[in-house]
């Protein structure tokens, strides 16, 4: 596998919109029992400081992921999926796709961006998802908490049936609840998954380490996996608990997180942090090497199409 060649057209700002969404899909298909492990561990402590009780249900990601199976069975893992690709074709096409087109919109074209512009449209992109995204990621996170009650009954029976709960209950805004702290999360998400993959390619790149193929592709994308679940930690941890609350249960963001933080101390921010890694390094590869490799087929494509002869 090789580089683009100079004299091939780079992909247009449609082909990287669609292409960010479909790798974003094939990402969340592969990684989501992962995902769901860690929604699983961010609001176990949750309930056992609500009940007072020392027991603890799940025991990192393994054993979340098969206590999930034995007691629910394995589709459990994959509670959300539809809410999840939802999202993923809507928030990633924004924050992903757009970020080179808002990059190029902050350097004023200039193919030399600054960390400062990277960071400033990696903020922008998203936000932007966020605000655009929201219902779909309270759905998803809905759905993978839940938990099949002993008498069977369920929390929603269905993704449209979620939407129309949470609008009917909660009002309209329920369906964008914990949106300013996902907005926060995703800005920082965003800066240091793109910055850091943008980054590390480049560096990859400038000092001929490797050249613009696979094996680049996977380590700058693993760099970005690693740096970004440090960063952005506790303020999924505290969207997760928050997006899941019953009405009430918090008054603001803020709140959740003081209240995490006096109830189970600073580590509660780092729960999931494993499942959180072990799902964003994989997200990323996935993610980021399908994506190369979806533009560079969009683009040769497009290109045949231009130009037939």
């Amino acid at each position: 596998m090789v580089g683009i060649k100079p004299t091939d057209l780079p992909p247009t700002a449609t082909v990287k919109f669609f292409g960010a969404g479909t790798a974003a899909c094939l990402a969340d298909l592969i990684t989501f029992p992962l995902d769901t492990a860690k929604v699983r561990l961010q609001i176990q402590g949750e309930s056992i400081a609500a009940s007072g009780s020392a027991v603890v249900k799940y025991r990192g990601v393994y054993g979340t992921i098969t206590t999930m199976v034995r007691t629910e069975g394995a589709r459990s893992l994959y509670n959300g999926l539809v809410a999840g690709l939802q999202r993923q074709m809507s928030f990633a096409s924004v924050r992903i796709g757009l970020y080179d087109s808002m990059k190029q919109f902050y350097s004023r074209g200039s193919e030399n961006a600054s960390i400062v512009t990277r960071l400033l449209a990696g903020c922008t992109t998203g936000a932007m998802a966020v605000t655009f995204a929201q219902p779909t990621d309270v759905v998803k996170v809905r759905f993978q908490a839940q938990v099949p009650q002993s008498d069977g009954l369920k929390r929603y029976n269905g993704t449209m049936d979620a939407y129309r709960t949470i609008a009917r209950d909660e009002g309209v805004r329920g369906l964008w609840k914990g949106c300013m702290p996902n907005i926060t999360r995703n800005a920082i998400v965003n800066c240091a998954e793109l910055v850091t993959y943008d980054i590390i390619k480049d560096l990859i790149l400038q000092y001929g380490l490797m050249t613009d193929n696979l094996p680049c592709h996977f380590t700058a994308a693993f760099g970005a996996g690693f740096c970004t679940t440090i960063v952005a930690s506790p303020v999924d941890v505290v969207k997760t608990r928050f997006m899941n609350s019953s009405t009430g249960q918090y008054s603001s963001a803020l709140n959740c997180a003081f209240t995490m933080l006096t109830k189970e101390g600073p580590a509660a921010f780092y729960k999931g942090f494993m499942p959180s890694f072990l799902r964003l390094g994989s997200w990323n590869i996935v993610m980021f090497v399908s994506y190369e490799q979806i533009k560079r087929c969009m683009t040769r494509m497009h290109n045949s199409w231009e130009s037939p002869f």
